[in-house]
């Protein structure tokens, strides 16, 4: 499954960068993510608990981010193992631009899945995979702005938690 898109993030480039590499954000942000820990330099380790179909299963796994350039552009790939249920791996190629409206984020996603996943059908597991990055975006982008519309409904956050985090 592949998938594109971006959108306007009113939030300066270097929040929106200092979003991307931050293990609370990608916690928040994450549907399903139990626990992220670690560094951009070493990587993530996160724990993550989904249900695609009847299959629901914890997946533990890392993600790593490269082809770094600083304030332009990442690599996020993370792969995970869910017992049973199988694997889920897959990666986000992110670039940053200026925006008369704030930054501009783009981003290219590829994920694949075997096991038991990989039996349910391949349109099942692409709407599933599309429905995970829109959540993704959608949450970051709320993070960010405190606009508890742009977060999937039932999943309020605080109005601009990740400014009061930086101490802004």
């Amino acid at each position: 499954m592949e998938m594109s898109d971006s959108r306007v993030i009113k939030a300066d480039r270097a929040t929106v960068w200092a979003a991307l590499l931050s293990p609370e954000v990608l916690k928040e942000c994450v549907p399903g993510a139990q626990e992220v820990t670690g560094t951009p330099e070493d990587g993530f380790e996160a724990t993550v608990v989904q249900k695609v179909g009847p299959v629901k299963a914890t997946f533990k796994g890392q993600v790593t981010v490269s082809d770094v350039v600083e304030l332009t552009s990442l690599t996020l790939s993370g792969e995970g193992k869910g017992g049973a249920a199988g694997f889920a791996k897959g990666g986000a190629k992110v670039v940053l631009a200026d925006d008369p409206d704030g930054t501009l984020l783009s981003y290219d996603v590829e994920a694949k899945v075997g096991g038991k996943l990989a039996q349910l059908g391949s349109r099942l597991i692409d709407s599933f995979a599309k429905k995970m990055a829109d959540d993704f975006f959608a949450r970051f982008q709320s993070a960010l702005e405190g606009d508890a519309e742009e977060a999937p409904e039932g999943d309020e956050k605080p109005k601009g938690w990740f400014s009061k985090l930086r101490g802004k």
